[in-house]
């Protein structure tokens, strides 16, 4: 992979977060964690298209359409799997 591919490959993913983010309201992951849900989301957008057999398409737009549905997949299992406690981390200790 050389230095262009790798810097597609991380705007690519940067954009797939940034859009998955908006879609699944509530997750604001900025710059490096928009990239993070966007590769991990290539991958599963990737498996998802292949196992249905979809032709998503060749090139940017395409990689970025199945980047995108990866990361609204992997997004929307993470707010399902995610505890939301009723008040927040370490207030165990108050007792009001």
């Amino acid at each position: 992979m050389n230095g262009e591919s790798l810097f597609i490959f991380l705007v690519v993913g940067a954009l797939a977060g940034w859009l998955g983010g908006i879609v699944v309201k509530g997750y604001g992951l900025g710059l490096v964690g928009d990239i993070v849900v966007g590769v991990i989301g290539s991958f599963i957008g990737g498996w998802v298209f292949d196992h249905f057999h979809i032709v998503h398409g060749n090139g940017f737009l395409g990689a970025l359409i199945g980047a995108t549905l990866g990361a609204i997949i992997l997004l929307f299992i993470l707010r399902l799997v995610r505890r939301r406690p009723d008040r927040p981390a370490l207030a165990f200790w108050r007792r009001r």
